[in-house]
């Protein structure tokens, strides 16, 4: 359930909004805009919304629930669109997920790896990666810690049937920007590093980081893939969705 939705005829110019407010930023810190990608995070939103955020020329769409995803997979326009699961993924959940998605945002255990390369390998084909990783190092959330990020990588490298392209994080709440540039900015130091290390199967192409609330902050410290939901569909009510 959605409240507080943008109509119809605002999605458009919502997508106009974000992308040039994309733009402005990349601008001011020397970037080329077509660096950076927007997703459209599509959690409780229906097929019939997101498809207008396709027509508003979105191309990324980001799910969370492989349960969701089968839903609506069907009923979304897909041509010249990619979906990626940025999701908590469960181990048997990715038989259902890997023929529809070509990105796994959150890779953060070697079993889970090993996971998608056995299914991909049904379907002849290798899976793109990003390794979540645990910024804060949260009790509560998923992801690798950074002091473990690189021994994980070192055993993911060593599975065939996945391509790491770069990494993902969700950072603490924070009260405020100079809070989360702590965060944003230890994660591109991390990015940075392990691209400069050039271990094998290991690519450093994608850092997605930066959400509703401060994409355009986590522009200014190198995000390449920035994931809005809120800022495009409208507040969302989780409470007793499944």
């Amino acid at each position: 359930m959605t409240e507080n939705r943008p109509d119809e005829r605002a999605v458009a110019a919502t997508v106009r909004d974000i992308t040039e407010r994309i733009a402005e930023t990349c601008a001011k810190c020397g970037r080329d805009p077509a660096d950076v990608r927007l997703m459209a995070v599509t959690k409780t939103v229906e097929a019939a919304r997101v498809n207008e955020a396709i027509g508003a020329g979105v191309r990324l769409l980001g799910e969370n629930r492989a349960q969701e995803l089968l839903s609506k997979y069907d009923d979304y326009r897909k041509d010249g669109v990619e979906i990626h699961f940025i999701g908590h993924l469960q181990t048997n959940k990715v038989r259902q997920i890997a023929d529809k998605v070509t990105m796994i945002q959150s890779l953060d255990s070697l079993p889970l790896a090993r996971e998608i390369e056995k299914q991909c390998a049904k379907l002849g084909k290798k899976m793109d990666c990003l390794v979540e990783v645990n910024i804060g190092s949260e009790l509560t959330k998923s992801g690798v810690s950074p002091e473990a990020l690189p021994e994980f990588l070192e055993e993911v490298s060593s599975v065939g049937g996945i391509c790491v392209r770069g990494l993902m994080s969700i950072p603490p709440v924070c009260e405020n920007d100079l809070e989360r540039e702590r965060y944003f900015s230890s994660l591109y130091k991390l990015f940075v590093d392990i691209g400069q290390k050039k271990i094998d199967n290991i690519s450093m192409d994608f850092l997605s980081m930066g959400m509703s609330d401060d994409y355009l902050l986590a522009i200014k410290h190198g995000s390449s893939l920035v994931r809005i939901g809120t800022a495009l569909f409208g507040r969302r009510a989780y409470a007793g969705h499944q």
